[in-house]
């Protein structure tokens, strides 16, 4: 079986508060595109005692048993699923560290693969209860339609794009910055004020977007990594109707509703740029 894992973006993004257990309530709205990552994935003969494992395509950092998608593997197993060995080849294309939802996207499809592969009978509500364990952002990909992402991200309401971006265009630029978790929430502050709001914003006219939707990480990242703003100005100057990070980094988009400008390729040589659809 071959499956196409999607990215996604982040449409504002506000951190309410922390949360006893370390981790922030936020809301944000995940938007599903059409960049993605390629799996392929093949049943063992009976007689092979392990797994195959092959990954090509953008290098990801960390070791081989931290895959999001093979620790999907060895949950389902842990979980009492007897699934025989099988032959995994990934091929990375979401970049990784992007904000862009790539590993947890990589999971939720391999579940969902394998469900179907194996006749699991895995229900909607078993697999979002299952793979939450791996990553927050993994329910959204359960679903992959526009959602309102609450809680840590794994509360979701289905939601419908507005008329005026259905047909968009994304540009997105990636530069060569790693940003970790931990210093992304390094210097958040919370927003409580912000609760219940980003589904009232997605009503109002795109031209006032980029006055209503934030990102509660841009203003303490953009102050460490100057380049992030530049790149942002740049999106708007090349005339996008709106520009944003995508959660906490390091993607910068915009979404076009007119045809977007030929980039200038020596400023972004050393970027990762990818232009497309909503998935």
């Amino acid at each position: 079986m071959v499956i196409f894992p999607n990215a996604k973006l982040n449409l504002g993004l506000r951190i309410l508060e922390r949360l006893p257990s370390g981790y922030h309530a936020l809301e944000t709205i995940f938007l599903p595109i059409g960049l993605c990552d390629v799996i392929e994935i093949v049943p063992l003969s009976p007689s092979q005692t392990a797994d195959e494992w092959l990954q090509n395509g953008i290098p990801i950092e960390g070791k081989k048993e931290e895959n999001t998608v093979l620790r999907t593997l060895q949950l389902l197993r842990e979980e009492g699923y007897a699934l025989p060995p099988v032959s995994i080849e990934l091929l990375k294309k979401i970049p990784f560290g992007a904000g862009l939802g790539g590993g947890s996207s990589d999971a939720s499809f391999t579940l969902k693969a394998l469900n179907d592969m194996f006749h699991l009978g895995l229900s909607t509500e078993t697999m979002l209860s299952l793979i939450k364990r791996i990553g927050a952002d993994c329910p959204f990909f359960i679903y992959n339609t526009p959602m309102l992402g609450e809680g840590i991200g794994e509360r979701l309401t289905p939601l419908t794009l507005p008329k005026s971006i259905q047909k968009a265009t994304v540009l997105l630029i990636k530069p060569p910055i790693f940003i970790s978790t931990k210093e992304a929430y390094s210097a958040i502050k919370c927003h409580p004020e912000a609760r219940n709001s980003l589904t009232t914003l997605l009503e109002k006219p795109l031209s006032e977007w980029s006055k209503l939707f934030i990102n509660d990480f841009e203003e303490p990242l953009f102050a460490q990594h100057p380049r992030l703003k530049e790149i942002k100005e740049y999106l708007y100057a090349l005339g996008a109707d709106y520009a944003s990070m995508s959660g906490s980094g390091s993607t910068l988009y915009g979404i076009f509703t007119q045809s977007i400008p030929s980039l200038d390729t020596a400023l972004f040589s050393d970027c990762f740029v990818w232009q497309g659809t909503w998935q």
